[in-house]
């Protein structure tokens, strides 16, 4: 049996290899015999579309029962925000969403979220991990239905703008790869009475995504850029990946626009809705977002790569936004979490209240900034040299070291050019890959520092 191993995210592995109902259980009974430490309550259980993904979260559910917890289970699959908002919604201990995020069909895991509503801080999750092996009291608890979905939506009313989203006045796609956001976008605009047409792609829970991976990125989204490709602005498709807490949008024309852009968009928009606070993203985001927040005025702060390193910051307060570069953006006001609903709504209201197709707004960014963003991520598979791999790059060979103007290790080792071109390399913390991230200020330079760095490694 795969020794457990916590990553930048809970915990993961294939089904029926890693990801196993034993592994679960001992899962479980670490977390019950946690949560007996912080008295009685009520515990939050959900899933994802994914192969078997009730049957998990029923046996998970029972098994927090017999440790004398009242759990809420839904009957449907959930996405993760809106998992997290019923764990603060309903005061709940803590809560436990069965997913394993963006990464293949064949994978499980789950996500712990504090009380608080958001991904469990580093030093919850060590918590936890110290009662891996231990078992919890038996008492008598019970699992019953979670009913969640009108209080989701009144906290979605209250976060928006509502007034201005009745003025968006085109078709809003809504990608949701098969995953648990499927039907959850056009049910808001129905109980909201907005005037605009929600068309959704793949709303249909399917354990397999339709033959890809849930990752709302470009490899992934080819049948939503072909239906893009006829549509015209200022309408643009919203794409989430299978548990929704991620964000991908495809514009008119069927141009992919990537995280870090949609990082500046919404970190404009919410600067122009008057709100203020304290920029917390990880390092490897665009250096573009540094500029426009120093631009409008707000204080930088940069984690490791995790979302839990984020919610550490926004638990602190007066951070307007939070971000990564996979596509989680947690946004004032709103739970300290990654919300790929919210944020795909938020832009529908950018585009509403500017009078601008998205495309329009995030190019007058980047003309005002003054450097043009071109990104790339490789992801390599590894074995076991992990460790070596990047200890010998916290040097740069010395056919780079003119080059580099700076070195951060932060996570991984990060490499930032005279040039303003950066390379980053770290490991994955969910699966066994060498990820290399590359910004530069042009598509030639982009790859000639992408190859470079392939052949290095």
């Amino acid at each position: 049996m795969t020794a457990i191993r916590f990553g930048t995210d809970g915990w993961r592995g294939v089904i029926g290899e890693d990801f196993t109902a034993a592994q679960l259980d001992l899962i479980g009974h670490a977390y019950a015999s946690f949560l007996q430490t912080q008295g009685e309550g009520e515990v939050v259980v959900g899933y994802d579309t994914r192969f078997l993904g009730h049957r998990f979260a029923a046996r998970l559910a029972h098994l927090l029962a017999e440790a004398g917890f009242q759990v809420r289970l839904p009957s449907q699959p959930l996405p993760t925000p809106v998992l997290s908002f019923a764990t603060r919604h309903r005061q709940a201990l803590g809560g436990v969403m069965l997913t394993a995020s963006h990464n293949p069909p064949e994978y499980n895991g789950l996500k712990f979220k504090g009380p608080y509503g958001g991904s469990a801080t580093p030093e919850l999750v060590a918590q936890i991990e110290r009662h891996l092996g231990r078992s919890p009291e038996l008492r008598k608890g019970e699992v019953e239905e979670l009913q969640i979905r009108s209080a989701y939506f009144e906290q979605l009313a209250q976060r928006l703008d509502m007034e201005a989203l009745r003025q968006f006045s085109a078709p809003l796609y809504h990608e949701a790869m098969g995953g648990s956001s499927g039907g959850w976008v056009a049910a808001f605009v129905r109980w909201a009475k907005l005037p605009f047409e929600v068309r959704e792609l793949h709303p249909v829970p399917h354990p397999l995504f339709y033959g890809v991976n849930p990752e709302p990125i470009p490899a992934n989204l080819e049948t939503l850029r072909v239906v893009m490709g006829i549509e015209r602005d200022p309408s643009f498709a919203m794409a989430n990946d299978g548990d929704a807490d991620r964000l991908g949008v495809v514009l008119a024309g069927g141009r992919y626009l990537d995280s870090h852009q949609i990082f500046l968009l919404l970190l404009q928009h919410l600067a122009r809705r008057g709100l203020k606070g304290k920029l917390v993203k990880t390092i490897s985001t665009s250096r573009l977002v540094d500029l426009l927040a120093r631009d409008l005025g707000f204080e930088v702060l940069t984690t490791p790569v995790g979302f839990k390193h984020i919610v550490r910051e926004l638990l602190q307060g007066n951070v307007l936004i939070g971000g990564e570069e996979s596509g989680g953006f947690a946004v004032a006001g709103h739970i300290p979490e990654r919300d790929g609903l919210l944020n795909g709504l938020l832009l529908a209201e950018m585009v509403a209240s500017e009078g601008k197709p998205l495309g329009t707004l995030y190019q007058e960014l980047e003309d005002r900034l003054g450097f043009a963003h071109h990104y790339e991520r490789l992801d390599l598979p590894v074995s076991g040299q992990g460790s070596s791999i990047i200890e010998r790059l916290r040097e740069p060979p010395a056919d780079w070291a003119s080059q580099v103007e700076r070195v951060q290790d932060l996570d991984g080792v990060r490499w930032d050019f005279h040039d303003g071109s950066w390379l980053m390399f770290r490991f994955s913390g969910t699966e066994p890959l060498l990820r290399i991230y590359c910004e530069a200020p042009s598509p030639a330079r982009l790859q000639e520092l992408l190859e470079r760095a392939r052949a290095l490694i």
